[in-house]
């Protein structure tokens, strides 16, 4: 476990970013100069913390220093593209699909083939780059499913998927090796394990060959059990820690370093953890990935908004997702695309204006 993270703070855009990146007065984020910081803020678990101007770094305890220095290096590093048709430069829009009869938003609404192809076609024409595609809910208080159960209800989707869409970008929602191998198979682009890789102790061992992305998802517990008083000494340094090790020490095995860093909102996690965890998810930049936030009709809207909340909650997912955007996250997970793409077209209008 590390004595000190670092978090890219203070942020500026367009223009302005440009400007102070030229005159070396602040720092492109992941390598983007449309975004860029001139602060950080340095956490620790035992001491207060410290939020300096980058000219100061050079004045740091040289072992504080060393430390900063690395995580620099891959909070300014340039991420890499997901694939030829998918510019990780650009925010990215992952549409979900749920295959399911009981997820908690669209369960039982694209069960048949012909329906979920229909709304694969709204999603990628209303500006979706990655589309997601589950079989199994993960819902609070769900219940595991069979294998077999789950991919039966993928296969007709995942098999012709890339024969209709072969530029889009396939992603698979499961958290078991089986289904993993067979999405595979049928060039699925992405691998999302909403457990972190620990639900089934084969999938590491199973896939750690291919040439595919896999998205690293913190889940506290498990779906049945995850929102029963949850708890963390530090939610945001406990859920760092969780990434760090998991990428240094059980995804060493991975042929090809390619990850996705989503630090799971609603994953066990009450209100005030999803919240501190949004407010500075710029932190996770510093593991050198690109990030993924899952925001979407979630119960943090409700609790916030109270007698104010909607059936889509969209304006709760919208400023979640423009806030976070504001910080450099690549990918968000959301389940109305038109929307979300029209907000972060004008957003990006407004901010990057001359």
């Amino acid at each position: 476990m590390r004595r000190y993270y670092t978090r890219a703070c203070n942020f500026y855009y367009g223009v302005n970013a440009k400007n102070l990146i030229k005159k070396k007065l602040a720092l492109p984020l992941c390598g983007n100069k449309d975004i860029a910081f001139d602060n950080i803020e340095i956490l620790s678990r035992n001491n207060p913390i410290k939020i300096i101007n980058i000219k100061n770094i050079k004045k740091l305890p040289n072992k504080i220093k060393e430390i900063i220095l690395i995580d620099l290096k891959k909070i300014t590093s340039k991420r890499k593209n997901l694939n030829k048709y998918t510019n990780i430069s650009k925010p990215l829009i992952m549409g979900i699909l749920n295959l399911t009869p009981d997820s908690f938003s669209d369960g039982g609404l694209y069960n048949k083939s012909k329906k979920a192809f229909r709304r694969i076609e709204d999603m990628i024409s209303n500006g979706a780059d990655i589309i997601d595609i589950g079989g199994e809910s993960t819902r609070p208080g769900s219940r595991d499913i069979p294998h077999k159960i789950e991919w039966k209800r993928l296969e007709k989707v995942i098999i012709n998927f890339k024969k209709k869409f072969p530029k889009i970008f396939l992603s698979t929602d499961t958290r078991k090796s089986e289904v993993m191998l067979k999405a595979i198979k049928h060039k699925s682009d992405l691998i999302n394990d909403v457990s972190g890789f620990n639900y089934d102790p084969r999938a590491i061992e199973k896939i750690k060959d291919y040439d595919i992305w896999k998205v690293l998802h913190h889940m506290q517990g498990t779906p049945n059990n995850m929102q029963i008083k949850p708890t963390y000494k530090n939610v945001l340094l406990d859920i760092y820690d969780f990434f760090e090790t998991k990428i240094n020490i059980d995804f060493k095995k991975f042929k090809y370093k390619k990850f996705i860093i989503d630090p799971g909102i609603g994953f066990g996690k009450n209100l005030k953890h999803n919240l501190i965890i949004m407010h500075n998810i710029s932190l996770f930049h510093s593991l050198g990935f690109p990030l993924l936030i899952g925001t979407s009709k979630k119960r943090f809207i409700n609790q916030i908004s109270g007698r104010f909340d909607s059936k889509e909650r969209i304006g709760g997912t919208l400023a979640s997702v423009l806030y976070t955007l504001q910080q450099g996250v690549q990918i968000f997970r959301v389940h109305n695309v038109s929307e979300i793409k029209q907000a972060i077209l004008v957003y990006k209008k407004i901010i990057l204006i001359k």
